[in-house]
């Protein structure tokens, strides 16, 4: 970000702080989850940094956005752990349900969980000296001008891994390629998913010799993270063992009103139908009890253990949808029939699961094609083309087994990106302890 830019980017930050800062105090003081992190994003009471001892120990500072995010980093932190048994690693997320998977999924890898700071001259200011990083690496997506500026004032490194750029985000980089195009060029290297991704970066005008290809860290975060939760069966969850188990997961306002109407058509024909409807939100568990009940469907909530009986199970817990995936016949993925840029269809792929989503698949565009082409998955485009792709798939259990397997042995064939990500993390670091 030049000198120009930067200036109207903070000139804007700091209108806009002054103009709504009773809004946003209210907002903070009301909101649980904001009150809870406001404080440390500004850089207040953030504590006592670990690795103070004098000696040099590589600090390496891991940023996701989000829970999907969280998810393709755990393979890549922990090979980073492995490989850097002595160093220091940080680890951030943007939002609260993030921070919360990432601390229940890497907490044995991570030395300090720390808050990522808002996007203020001073608070980043703060932050950055308090987090001393020998190298920053940002996860897909969130990219904040005046953090990346501090960190190329300082001479700190980052990379950007996995990264990806849509359709519609090519759109908005191209309109305002003045303003992002320095902010891309400001990574010392950019791990691409695709050629695509890479040759639309370099359309935008970055740097080609900063540009590598390496592959999407989603596949190997697959494989590393589809053990079953231990404990957690059918049994457990009050599934009947000999129930046909559909499982609509990670779904948004929209499309469970799509998933109970096919549900109670599906259910006309497959008497033993189970249905899991496992909220994005998971904050929505009230309302979804509520929206079955009016129609008429008996269901009952995960976070009110051993409350309530039905057909319907609402999985309105964090931690468990991919010990449901493994439990199912056939999956829906979510964010997908609606304009939420879809969620991560591996997750029940790589359980052998044959899978169900929608057209709105931006944030897996790769992916999702990759499975179409590999016969593991399915696109619908409406409730109707839901419905039939079910009743197909719930009746023929020799075509959910061929579909499956189909899914898995695509992963199988994708894996070994963390280890070329790994090896770039390494080259970054050795140029740092040389210079």
């Amino acid at each position: 970000m030049n000198m120009v830019s930067a200036f109207f980017y903070n000139l804007f930050l700091t209108v806009g702080v002054i103009v709504f800062a009773p809004l946003l105090f209210v907002k903070v003081i009301l909101t649980p989850k904001y009150r809870s992190r406001s404080g440390k994003r500004l850089g207040f009471a953030l504590g006592e940094m670990p690795g103070g001892d004098g000696s040099y120990r590589p600090r390496i500072w891991v940023h996701a956005l989000s829970v999907g995010e969280v998810a393709s980093a755990r393979n890549l932190v922990r090979e980073l752990r492995r490989s850097h048994p002595q160093g220091i690693i940080l680890f951030s997320s943007a939002t609260r349900a993030g921070e919360a998977f990432a601390r229940t999924t890497l907490q044995e890898h991570v030395d300090c969980f720390i808050p990522f700071p808002l996007d203020l001259l001073w608070s980043v200011k703060r932050l950055v000296s308090w987090a001393r990083p020998d190298l920053f690496i940002l996860v897909e997506t969130d990219f904040w001008p005046n953090f990346l500026r501090e960190l190329n004032r300082r001479e700190i490194p980052s990379l950007l891994v996995n990264g990806r750029v849509s359709e519609s985000s090519l759109v908005r980089y191209r309109r305002f390629r003045w303003f992002f195009r320095p902010l891309f060029n400001s990574f010392q290297a950019l791990a691409m998913q695709t050629e695509q991704d890479a040759v639309s970066m370099r359309q935008l005008g970055v740097d080609p010799t900063r540009l590598v290809v390496l592959g999407n860290l989603k596949y190997d975060a697959a494989l590393s993270g589809s053990s079953v939760k231990a404990g957690l069966d059918r049994a457990a969850l009050r599934i009947p063992e000999q129930a046909l188990v559909w499982v609509a997961g990670s779904t948004h306002r929209g499309e469970e009103e799509i998933v109970f109407a096919a549900f109670q058509t599906l259910a006309r024909s497959c008497a033993n139908l189970f249905l899991v409807v496992a909220p994005r939100n998971v904050e929505r568990g009230g309302e979804l009890a509520a929206m079955a009940a009016r129609r008429g469907i008996p269901a009952f909530r995960r976070s009110l253990a051993g409350a309530g009986e039905g057909s319907v199970l609402i999985l309105d817990t964090l931690g468990e949808l991919a010990s449901l995936y493994a439990l199912c016949d056939v999956a829906f993925v979510g964010g997908s029939l609606v304009e939420e840029r879809g969620h991560n269809p591996l997750e029940p792929a790589v359980h052998g699961k044959p899978v169900l989503f929608g057209p709105c698949m931006e944030d897996f565009a790769e992916i999702s094609r990759d499975l179409l082409a590999a016969g593991g998955a399915r696109q619908v485009h409406d409730a109707e083309e839901l419905c039939a792709a079910l009743a197909i798939l719930l009746g023929d259990a020799g075509e959910r087994e061929r579909a499956g397997r189909q899914g898995q042995e695509l992963i199988a064939a994708r894996r070994g990106v963390t280890g070329a990500h790994l090896a770039l993390v390494r080259s970054v670091l050795a140029r740092e302890e040389r210079g």
